[in-house]
């Protein structure tokens, strides 16, 4: 696609047809293309219009941040920035993880507008998996992405003051609060933000009052308060995943900042043990193979990353390379078992657990899924490898 012009415009909430209205301004389209938009954003912050010419099905995605939480209102203010973090990170994670993530066709940091590949071609994965779609080459993909962009972030890849001056690009005030209070903090505790059923007051009261349970993820939000690793996607669940049978594209890394590697790997182990809780037994396999798969392919390909270029002169250090691994693992244990709770308990649920109709399979279903994520936080040293993470997956999925 031709690089669009430039606009001048002041900030204000686009409309379906303000959306066509930029995209004409913009070149995007002949001016004598009839132009169809639609709304289609069904996350908690944004807007986002799917932009086509009359009776086609492909054209381009156009991304607008709004200047707070759409899922709340104005009361909720949020900074536009996240939309340049976004557009930023995406150009990235792009250049590291090619063919991975949607290519950035414009950005406009007055609008907090980006226009980007129309991916729509594809399904999310949350809903493909939902509908019993299990996408081959999805693991492998994820695997290859996690490893590519975290490790060509880091300290291990680039030269100290050049990661230092990227991660000054990245720094995220308001959506890293949004994690370290939703994911890390408010579900731990009697917090107003919390959203449950009545039949989860005996195991949430329970959690509540696990101190234990409350000092290991002190710990965990501490690593994610100060060790900026790499630039982490941020909120990387299967909703921030399209997917079909040949493709996988990463999208969404609005809360991008330079963080703990290990926590996008666990929200991609969380979100998958959804339908791991949630699918018959002899449909669980494909899910836990795919669990396996991410970790085989991430460490695979941070290996080799780090054997090729690696800068740091104790990358070539016996031994580190290991203890590096099996730090991201016990961080991505624990952050998979944050993100499980999270969404049981805390604001912005999923559908792999709300969907379910019967309310007797849903509440089980939730009380394993916080048992699991308890276990998980509470057990993360001792759990030192993929075949005691699947041990301890079988043994609270049980229905």
């Amino acid at each position: 696609m031709a690089i669009p012009a430039q606009v001048e415009q002041t900030y204000q909430p686009l409309t379906e047809s303000a959306a066509i209205e930029l995209a004409y301004q913009l070149n995007l389209f002949k001016n004598d293309t009839v132009l169809e938009s639609r709304e289609i954003g069904d996350g908690n912050l944004n807007l986002v219009f799917h932009i086509v010419e009359k009776g086609k099905e492909k054209g381009v995605i156009i991304k607008q941040a709004l200047p707070y939480a759409k899922v709340v209102g104005e009361s909720w203010p949020l900074s536009l920035n996240r939309a340049v973090i976004e557009a930023n990170a995406l150009k990235l994670h792009g250049k590291y993880a090619p063919g991975l993530v949607p290519e950035v066709y414009y950005t406009d940091d007055t609008l907090a507008v980006t226009v980007m590949e129309d991916l729509s071609h594809l399904t999310i994965a949350r809903t493909g998996l939902i509908q019993g779609e299990n996408y081959p080459l999805l693991s492998e993909h994820v695997g290859q992405y996690l490893a590519r962009t975290l490790f060509y972030t880091s300290d291990y890849a680039l030269d100290p003051g050049e990661k230092k001056e990227l991660a000054k690009k990245f720094v995220n005030p308001d959506l890293c609060k949004i994690t370290e209070d939703l994911v890390l903090t408010d579900p731990f505790f009697n917090h107003d933000t919390n959203d449950f059923e009545d039949g989860l007051q005996e195991e949430v009261h329970k959690l509540w009052g696990d101190f234990l349970l409350k000092l290991e993820v002190a710990k965990l939000k501490k690593t994610f308060l100060t060790e900026g690793e790499a630039l982490i996607h941020g909120d990387l669940h299967t909703g921030s995943i399209f997917a079909s049978e040949t493709e996988t594209k990463v999208i969404d890394p609005e809360f991008a900042f330079y963080g703990p590697i290990g926590f996008d790997v666990g929200q991609v182990f969380a979100n998958l043990l959804f339908q791991v809780i949630t699918r018959p037994d002899e449909n669980r396999a494909p899910i836990i193979n795919h669990i396996e798969t991410v970790w085989a392919v991430f460490r695979e390909e941070f290996s080799r990353c780090w054997e090729q270029d690696g800068q740091d002169v104790f990358t070539k250090t016996e031994g580190y390379l290991d203890y590096v691994l099996e730090k991201i693992w016990k961080d991505s244990v624990g952050y998979a078992g944050c993100e499980l709770i999270r969404r049981t308990i805390g604001l912005s649920h999923v559908k792999d657990l709300d969907g379910i109709e019967d309310e007797k399979s849903r509440l089980t279903a939730k009380k394993n899924t916080i048992r699991l994520g308890r276990s998980l936080i509470l057990n993360r040293e001792k759990i030192s490898s993929i075949q005691a993470f699947k041990q301890e997956i079988a043994w609270f999925s049980q229905a």
